[in-house]
């Protein structure tokens, strides 16, 4: 990792009030077996537990790798369409102080409480700040969001349609030969859904709408640690402990991703100030 992103990066988090070392123990080996698994898709499709402080990391890890020698990224967040505006003029910004506070009292980063589903944390804020660093370093990358409001959260919406639908509008929109980087909860990232999923979970998910795109689907697991859920209430939620293992492919035509890959432990991210 180049020394000066990682430099950033601590910068960045120390300006959001969270400590930071060197990535994670596990993210090195991680991105590197999804760039080695996922070859040529440019659309690569990375399945997270929401609110954890590694996986920011390891997307800042896949995105610094990705643009090296002037290749051209995208990422794509779990973030509602509107705060696109924001997040193109940070990106442009010098990243200083009245920047910061423009981004954060954007309506998605505005919560009273601790009552969501982890996708606010200061550990998104500073993925969204290496961004910035790489682009201000030259680098040809970039940052969108691909979600609907969350006031339509509970209409009749189909949420993952319409999220595959602004992702198609993306990609289709992004430079011969760009790849694009796509963040999402485990089960948007679904080819199809599990066998055995419970009926509620058998409906169709943002990933089968763009099966015909060079699409690599990538489950982010973990050996052991928390993420953050909504389980009435939202809290840390324990994960399963694992043995240590490889990444996992799957090749069956109604896989549910194309690999597992497993994080040594992910643990709960810093959420945002009320």
């Amino acid at each position: 990792m180049k020394r000066w992103l990682w430099m950033a990066a601590m910068v960045a988090l120390m300006m959001y009030g969270t400590a930071f070392a060197a990535p994670a123990t596990g993210v090195d080996d991680t991105a590197t077996q999804i760039m080695t698994l996922a070859g040529d898709h440019r659309l690569v499709v990375l399945g997270e537990y929401h609110g954890t402080a590694e996986t920011p990391l390891l997307v800042a890890d896949l995105m610094e790798r990705y643009s090296r020698d002037n290749a051209p990224v995208r990422l794509g967040l779990e973030l509602p369409m509107s705060e696109n505006a924001a997040l193109a003029r940070y990106l442009r910004s010098n990243g200083d102080a009245d920047a910061r506070e423009a981004l954060r009292t954007q309506p998605f980063w505005r919560v009273k409480d601790d009552q969501h589903d982890g996708r606010r944390s200061r550990d998104m804020l500073a993925l969204i700040e290496a961004l910035r660093a790489l682009r201000a370093q030259g680098r040809d990358v970039g940052v969108a969001g691909y979600d609907i409001e969350i006031s339509a959260y509970d209409s009749d919406v189909d949420r993952d349609a319409a999220m595959a639908t602004h992702l198609r509008q993306q990609f289709n929109a992004l430079p011969t030969g760009t790849r694009m980087l796509v963040l999402t909860g485990n089960v948007h990232a679904m080819r199809h859904p599990f066998a055995d999923a419970p009926p509620e979970m058998k409906h169709r998910t943002m990933a089968s709408y763009l099966l015909d795109l060079p699409l690599y689907s990538v489950r982010v697991e973990a050996l052991r640690g928390q993420s953050w859920g909504c389980l009435k209430p939202c809290r840390a939620i324990t994960l399963p402990e694992r043995p240590a293992r490889d990444p996992v492919a799957e090749t069956d035509a109604d896989r549910s991703y194309d690999v597992w890959v497993y994080l040594p432990e992910l643990s709960v991210g810093t959420l945002t100030d009320p």
